[in-house]
């Protein structure tokens, strides 16, 4: 069973140019370690912590920018099968 978050394509809605213009946002936001942000002012603290985490969102944006160009992103990780069936009638 794969482990980890299951894309759910709640994406789909967006061009791939938004798609990639998020993906960048959000790689740069997990490269700088930024998953909550807070703002001080005169005695008043406002905390926004992200809707979706960072894992899940680059999940999602992967599939579907998989969806939207396949070429360029690769294919969906389908489920492999192995086959444990041996054919040795060519020995």
């Amino acid at each position: 069973m794969a482990s980890g978050p299951q894309p759910t394509g709640c994406f789909l809605i967006f061009t791939q140019a938004q798609l990639e213009s998020m993906r960048d946002g959000q790689f740069s936001i997990l490269e700088n370690g930024k998953t909550m942000i807070t703002y001080s002012d005169s005695g008043t603290t406002v905390t926004k912590q992200m809707g979706m985490d960072p894992r899940t969102m680059m999940v999602e944006l992967r599939y579907a920018l998989q969806i939207k160009d396949s070429q360029q992103y690769g294919s969906i990780d389908r489920v492999r099968v192995y086959n444990g069936l041996w054919n040795f009638r060519g020995l």
